[in-house]
């Protein structure tokens, strides 16, 4: 009768153990999966900001225009100063 209770509370005990494995196994492959989505995530993320970048044709046409404008308040500047 000794040997049957210390088989079952080994059993048990076993058993507990193991329940405890499984869960941390489960927490474990849960943690990695997140993981994994904001990686993911995160790259979709570089991915707009580097496609967000201006143009080289549009900078220099917009530094045209700014060029242009700046040019013209010279310009004005120049003709104040001369009266």
């Amino acid at each position: 009768m000794d040997q049957n209770i210390i088989n079952w509370a080994v059993a048990a005990l076993g058993g507990l153990f193991g329940f405890v494995l499984k869960s941390l196994w489960d927490a474990v492959k849960d943690l990695q999966f997140a993981d994994r989505r904001i990686t993911d995530k995160l790259a979709s993320i570089e991915v707009l900001i580097v496609g967000d970048y201006i143009k080289k044709e549009e900078f220099n046409t917009i530094s045209n225009i700014i060029f242009i404008k700046l040019d013209k308040i010279m310009d004005k500047l120049e003709a104040k100063a001369d009266k």
